[in-house]
């Protein structure tokens, strides 16, 4: 902790002790501004302590880091968690801090080494089943809206017990789902059928959502061992407007919100003194008018910028003048879609066009690494699709070049090519991974033809990438993705699947059939509009056949167009859901 700036040191002298806890390693961990807006709304109240828990490092325990106290010395243990591939860390991290890693075999007496166990992050509102028989109750929403006052409850009522604590705060508070309530039923085709709920408890959990902000949400900690190394974080928004039917994100923060110029000068403010590196959270999204307006202010406060990436659409030239300035080296677009067919598929709107002017104008201020950003195994994908990728990376080549002669220094092009892997609360949550052809519910395809399919097309890229110079490509393996795709789109029986792997040492496969489960059925067999999802016991306000309408839509290339928040119903979180 000494290289922090931000933490706490409270003294536990009557205070409640609360373990914040996130299941990755440190550095990784205070990458999370999410994490670390939990920590600082905790810490300020006055009669709490909250404290740290990272995944140790090989040969670490897990101790707290403001005092090295043990798990087991909390009564409630808050989890973030944002990656599927977290999941096993979670389990470990509980075991490892002697809390029994099923919420149902927890004493009923809630306590020092027996806490409640409070799941929030994205997961909580993305697909919380696999995880859920490990919690005991999940966050489900935005920590703003009400989690002090969750908490200030929890604490007031904790000599209840368990069960009755978890009923009172999940029926009085919208947000808190207690999956001990919630009881899954299964039918013949092996798939969840639906949910038996107890009395008293709403049937699906409303999503707690933070419609405005005074001021744009940011870094709370800065340290040099996160993987942004001391880079000052602020976003834009949550959300985003444009529906790409790929992008949990763009529906599960729903209706997207973009923070003021103002309001996010405000969190820029708030930096620490001597912090000039920035980053901006969701550029993608932000319109340009605000963005040339902190552009200005950045400009003005002496400030270097950085951000994950850019939409090709939206670089202005007071933005490439703030490039330039930063003397940021590297950036990120994003076309997502091999082609512009397929880009119309998954409603991203780029156009050729676009990409190129974008990678010409980049370079030309200063850029020498463009990242491209692809996906394959998309719906519809084919051959022709990929070379156009190809192809487009040559048209690139050709108009930046010239700028790296003149200059004495050719740009690299790194193409990250990944497997896309369907997500829930998005159009294609009803398509099966890897395949390009729309199956029916009951047909399926091997994960076997899947993965090799998939691996055929990176390396049909990689040959074509190939033949140019300073051009590289990096790619996931399909086998690690159909894990994380089995991980996103299961049900609580997933748990089972989990605790196996850690308790048994087998690998996920084998824990599978140990419990008698196929893979297919979760990840590569498709739904349709008539499917229970397990997820949906999650009430984003979506209409399903908004969803429905919109994977269809997908097979003849038709656009939808952006958000228009208040004025729009279309898809049922600003009113009644209309096609």
């Amino acid at each position: 902790m000494a290289g922090e700036r931000g933490s706490y040191l409270k003294k536990w002298t009557g205070r409640k002790p609360v373990a914040l806890l996130y299941p990755n390693v440190y550095r990784v961990g205070m990458s999370s501004l999410g994490f670390q807006l939990v920590y600082n709304m905790l810490n300020e109240q006055e009669d709490l302590v909250c404290e740290r828990f990272f995944l140790p490092e090989e040969g670490g325990s897990l101790t707290s880091m403001e005092s090295g106290r043990p798990l087991s010395d909390f009564s409630l243990v808050y989890i973030s968690i944002s990656f599927e591939h977290d999941y096993i860390n979670l389990v470990r991290m509980l075991m490892a801090g002697g809390i029994h890693p099923l919420a149902d075999r927890r004493p009923v007496e809630v306590g020092p080494g027996s806490p409640l166990v409070i799941c929030g992050g994205v997961i909580s509102f993305m697909n919380p089943e696999p995880i859920a028989p490990f919690i005991d109750m999940f966050y489900v929403g935005e920590a703003e809206e009400s989690l002090v006052e969750v908490n200030a409850e929890i604490f007031a009522s904790i000599a209840l017990g368990r069960g009755d604590l978890l009923k009172k705060v999940c029926t009085e508070y919208d947000g808190c789902y207690g999956p001990r309530f919630y009881h899954p039923f299964y039918g013949d085709d092996g798939r969840q059928a639906g949910y038996d709920v107890d009395e008293g408890l709403p049937r699906r959990i409303k999503k707690l959502t933070l419609y405005h902000s005074d001021r744009a949400a940011h870094s709370q900690l800065l340290t040099k061992e996160a993987e942004f190394s001391d880079l000052y974080l602020t976003e834009l928004g949550r959300g985003c407007s444009r529906g790409c039917r790929f992008c949990t994100a763009g529906f599960i923060y729903r209706p997207p919100r973009l923070w003021d110029a103002d309001a996010v000068v405000a969190g820029l403010k708030e930096r620490f003194d001597g912090v000039e590196r920035v980053g901006l959270l969701g550029m993608e999204m932000a319109a340009t008018k605000d963005l040339d307006a902190i552009a200005e202010y950045l400009l003005g406060s002496g400030c270097s910028l950085s951000f994950s990436s850019l939409r090709a659409d939206r670089i202005t030239s007071d933005l490439l003048d703030l490039l330039g300035k930063s003397h940021l080296k590297s950036v990120a677009i994003a076309p997502d879609g091999s082609s512009e067919r397929l880009r119309l598929v998954i409603n991203k709107g780029l156009k050729e066009s676009d990409l190129l002017s974008a990678a010409e104008n980049l370079v030309s201020a200063g850029i020498f690494k463009l990242k491209l950003y692809l996906m394959v195994g998309l719906p519809t994908e084919t051959e022709e699709d990929l070379q156009e990728a190809v192809d487009l990376v040559g048209k690139i080549k050709a108009r930046i070049d010239p700028i790296g002669k003149s200059r004495g220094h050719l740009c690299d092009i790194v193409v990250s090519a990944n497997s896309f892997a369907p997500k829930p609360w998005t159009p294609f949550q009803y398509h099966g991974f890897g395949v390009s052809e729309r199956l029916f519910p009951g047909e399926s395809v091997s994960a076997q033809r899947v993965v090799k399919t998939l691996k055929e097309r990176l390396k049909f890229l990689k040959t074509g990438f190939a033949q140019y110079d300073n051009v590289s490509m990096n790619s996931d393996k399909p086998e690690h993705v159909l894990f994380q795709a089995l991980l996103s789109r299961g049900d609580r029986r997933i748990a089972d699947v989990l605790l196996s792997m850690i308790t048994e040492g087998c690998n996920w496969k084998q824990a599978m059939k140990r419990h008698g489960l196929q893979t297919e059925d979760y990840i590569i067999s498709c739904y349709d509009d008539k499917s229970f999802l397990p997820w949906s016991i999650i009430d984003h306000g979506i209409a399903p056949e908004y969803l429905w309408h919109e994977y269809l839509k997908s097979f003849k290339s038709l656009q939808t167009a952006a958000c228009l928040v208040g004025s729009c119903r279309k898809c049922g979180v600003c009113g009644e859901g209309k096609n």
